[in-house]
């Protein structure tokens, strides 16, 4: 097994699902004997400790600092390979590359849709991708639905661009359908409280769930908190709606019997394949990234984007029989860490023979 240096490169330890998947894979090449950096722009507070192993680096936020302090570590590390998460990232990383005048491969990770909406430096990326291809060994996106979207509208280069499955670390299972039927009709919903995961439409529809009892608990952090508690208020919910922050997800997945899923936009789905890890039925709009780990609909309840009725009644009927959790547990397997390291490790060694080779 050889032993390679990497590093890896995002924004910081906390924020949406790209960060901390980028510390879970970098925690694991170190885990698994590489000399691993990750470097961070700011630090931030990691959702899961990392790995003692992990040399960790921050580079700062601004464009310049962040582009000198990378081209220093190329420089330093000479890594076999340097990898980003978030398309503001890449940019710098490429930039950085040029700088450091080395001539390390260079893989792009790509983590959502909207991504040039969230900063001059992702637009830059993203309208600037076909340029960006050149310096790319690889471009990976996290859903075959990301993929086709790189290509078709951003012109990525079809050539380079692969999709991997995020790592998601499972959950414990609920231990049989007898104790899922057994559980109060509990719902979960976890995410970023902002316009795009979609938490107002999901309180529109709760307020027209017929089943007895429902309560609904909505985890997270954003700045649509205030506005989604106003409307659970107007809604007449506040006795069976909960605006619960940050909670650690598995014990909401414990206790529900039901996570439903509301967003507009969802490249992946991390809660998606965490639900069904611990053998939750699913209810979740028509998204690229939730429609692929339900196959469509075979795993799960799908709903268009924004049907509050079409909610409501799925969100009755998956109360109403939360069928067998085995088959569910057993889907999330495709997107288990152990899954997506494979991925990445046989990626990584492709490039590693690219380079030799060439």
């Amino acid at each position: 097994m050889a032993k390679r240096k990497y590093l890896f490169y995002t924004r910081s330890f906390s924020g949406g699902g790209a960060e901390p998947v980028w510390a879970l894979l970098a925690s694991l090449f170190a885990e698994r004997g590489d000399e691993v950096v990750l470097a961070l722009d700011e630090r931030g507070e990691p959702a899961v400790p990392p790995s003692e192993r992990l040399r960790v680096e921050i580079v700062g936020t601004g464009a310049v600092e962040g582009v000198r302090g990378v081209a220093r570590l190329l420089r330093e590390i000479q890594p076999d390979a340097a990898l980003s998460a978030i398309a503001a990232n890449a940019l710098k990383l490429a930039a950085a590359n040029r700088l450091a005048r080395t001539a390390t491969p260079l893989v792009f990770s790509v983590h959502g849709l909207l991504e040039h909406k969230t900063g001059k430096l992702s637009a830059a990326a993203l309208y600037g991708l076909p340029l960006l291809s050149r310096s790319a060994s690889r471009i990976v996106c996290v859903s075959d639905g990301l993929k086709r979207t790189m290509i078709k509208d951003w012109h990525a280069d079809p050539a380079k661009t692969e999709r991997i499955y995020n790592p998601v670390p499972s959950q414990t299972p609920v231990a049989s359908r007898a104790a899922l039927d057994a559980r109060p009709p509990h719902v979960v919903a976890l995410g970023r409280l902002s316009p795009d995961k979609g938490f107002d439409v999901l309180i529109d529809a709760f307020a027209k769930v017929k089943t007895e009892g429902a309560t609904l608990s909505i985890a997270g952090k954003g700045v649509d908190r205030d506005a989604l508690q106003a409307r659970i208020k107007a809604r007449g919910l506040s006795d069976r709606v909960r605006l619960v922050g940050f909670v650690v997800p598995a014990s909401l997945y414990a206790v529900a019997r039901l996570c439903v899923i509301p967003s507009r936009s969802e490249a992946f789905g991390l809660v998606a394949a965490e639900a069904l890890s611990a053998g939750l039925p699913l209810v979740a709009t028509d998204c690229d990234g939730p429609r692929e780990i339900l196959d469509a609909g075979r795993y799960g309840r799908i709903v268009p984007v924004g049907d509050v009725d079409a909610m409501a009644a799925a969100i009755d009927a998956a109360l109403g029989d939360p069928g067998d959790p085995a088959p569910r547990i057993e889907r999330a397997k495709t997107f288990s860490v152990e899954a997506g390291f494979k991925a990445w490790l046989e990626l990584l060694d492709e490039i590693a023979t690219e380079r030799a080779s060439g």
